[in-house]
């Protein structure tokens, strides 16, 4: 019944062996997210609890709505910062403002996801390209190192961007609080030290219980260390945002650039999880369940969300199954939240500002930006911009000025169809592109064309020059037969241009005709009325009816 109205997909055919398996995936879901649920909000300037409260809600938001059985919400690197640069554009200086302004944005983001659901509008996750990814998270990360410097000095620091922080560090240096130094230093180490020994327990936990330890053993707010300071005992509670005083035309735009980039880093991560666990991930199925966590952290104090891939890793490493795992670390979270209030505000804050560093680091991916490199150097120059972005430009307009290149880039090859002259190959079926393979040769009289790519309405002009320059090279020649296996698109422009160099090749006593032309342009070339102007007898289904049509006419003259 549940599977009918989409609720608890992810539950279907629940086998009650899976409930351990699912118990202690929960568990240590729970100690990864928080670590990263304190330390995460300090980007955006907002309290620690806001964190907790959004790796609470949205796990039982998507358990319910979402899809797949092993992708775990929660808050991650990229949203965060985005998020961070939308609450400095909206100009939210009061603490109550920026949390309203934070709720109001995950509410506003799980309200697009839904209505993109709807429309089917998954495929725009793919207008956040690879590289552009790759170049964004990057950026992203170099933006979280730069903005760690003010926690691991115990300085205030309140320049922005790439250097200027740096230079305000070499002013201040006089005040740099040292034990903090230490502390977030020591705290790193530990982390790298975990990893590079493979534990199987967290690094982000085993600092956090080592640092919590140490500053209530040695009281170290008392000796001028930032520490993490009461957590509301509380519950997050059910309520609408207070937006009276927001401006809400800029909170829907910027709920427009985080919808994109947490959509568009959260289908890569599950897609990549998804072949890394053999199970399919649909973009507009999982609309659903990123709008049904958002909503929920909206509506409970939080902050938009997107796929969690180190949640989502602990929970496959450790053997998840299903949803239920979500639960588990909703409910131990919940429990961490009411019972463990005295030990994190003890936390200091160095040794979050050295968990972001850390997770920062992991986040650049050299390996990744070599191979673009490697692969194609203007994907490498979209990369760039990507990570521009977080560091100079801006978050917001480093977003969609790569989005803009891309899709300027895509449109300039567009503009521009390859083509290529086809001939045979003696003893070979098939035909095949001469440039390319010197022993085709054309059969006489007969000149076929294939052209690469869509033809609209940006690229007839050039289509229909390099249409006459070859007619302008035919010599001997009575057909002309267009390749149209390529074309899968065609529009009333490029209708009235075929129209052109039909008539044009008549004038030239040639008689055109098309061949394996698709439905949808066959039909709007049949409404143009150009196929009716052709003729029936120049229509081909494919080249070899074509070259044998042509044999024939040649055979009856």
């Amino acid at each position: 019944m549940f599977a009918r109205f989409g609720i608890l997909t992810s539950l279907k055919g629940y086998r009650p062996e899976w409930l351990g398996r699912d118990a202690t995936a929960g568990l240590a879901v729970a100690a990864v997210a928080v670590p990263s649920a304190i330390a995460y909000p300090a980007i955006a300037g907002l309290p620690p609890e806001a964190g907790l409260y959004s790796s609470i809600l949205p796990l039982v938001g998507y358990a319910l709505l979402g899809p797949s059985r092993q992708l775990i919400v929660g808050p991650d690197a990229p949203t965060m910062t985005v998020l961070a640069a939308a609450l400095v554009d909206a100009s939210m200086n009061l603490p109550a403002d920026r949390l309203a302004a934070a709720s109001a944005l995950a509410l506003a983001v799980g309200i697009f996801c839904i209505v993109a659901s709807k429309l089917h509008l998954g495929v725009i996750g793919v207008f956040l390209s690879k590289p552009i990814l790759v170049g964004f998270i990057g950026g992203v990360s170099i933006s979280i190192l730069v903005g760690q410097i003010g926690r691991l000095t115990g300085l205030r620091i309140e320049s922005e961007g790439l250097f200027p922080p740096f230079v305000e560090l070499f002013q201040k240096a006089g005040s740099i609080h040292w034990l903090s130094v230490v502390i977030g230093i020591a705290m790193f180490v530990i982390l790298q030290l975990m990893t590079l020994w493979r534990s199987p327990v967290p690094g982000p936990v085993v600092v956090i219980v080592i640092a919590a330890a140490a500053s209530a053993i040695f009281d170290f707010e008392k000796m001028g260390v930032a520490v993490v300071g009461n957590l509301p005992r509380s519950l997050p509670t059910f309520s609408l945002p207070d937006v009276m005083n927001l401006p809400l035309g800029e909170l829907l735009l910027d709920a427009l650039a985080i919808w994109l980039v947490s959509f568009g880093s959260g289908i890569v991560t599950a897609r990549s999880f998804g072949a890394r666990g053999k199970f399919a991930v649909d973009a507009d199925t999982e609309l659903v369940g990123f709008g049904a966590a958002n909503i929920a952290s909206g509506l409970f104090g939080g902050f938009p969300v997107t796929v969690s891939d180190s949640r989502t890793a602990i929970n496959m490493t450790v053997g998840g199954r299903t949803q239920v795992s979500s639960i588990v670390a909703a409910l131990t979270l919940t429990a961490a939240l009411l019972y463990l209030n005295d030990a994190l505000r003890v936390l200091p804050v160095p040794a979050l500002g050295a968990i972001l560093v850390a997770a920062a680091i992991s986040l650049i991916d050299l390996a990744g930006l070599r191979e673009i490199w490697r692969v194609s150097r203007m994907e490498f120059v979209f990369a760039l911009i990507g990570m521009s972005g977080p560091i100079s430009l801006g978050v917001l307009k480093g977003v969609v000025i790569a989005v803009a290149a891309t899709l300027l880039y895509t449109l300039l090859k567009e503009m521009r169809p390859r083509d290529a002259m086809l001939g045979l190959i003696p003893g070979q079926h098939g035909f095949y592109k001469m440039h390319r393979s010197k022993p085709a040769r054309p059969i006489p009289g007969l000149a076929i064309c294939l052209i690469e790519g869509s033809l609209l309405f940006f690229n007839v002009d050039y289509v229909k020059a390099r249409l006459t320059a070859i007619a302008d090279g035919l010599s001997d020649t009575r057909w002309f037969v267009l390749d149209a296996s390529a074309i899968v698109q065609v529009d009333s422009t490029a209708a009235a241009m075929l129209d052109e160099v039909c008539g044009m090749f008549a004038e030239r006593g040639i008689a055109f005709g098309i061949a394996e032309l698709h439905s949808e342009p066959m039909d709007l070339l049949k409404r143009a009325g150009l196929l009716e102007k052709i003729g029936k007898p120049m229509i081909f289904e494919d080249l070899e009816e074509a070259s044998t049509a042509f044999t024939n006419d040649s055979a009856s003259k």
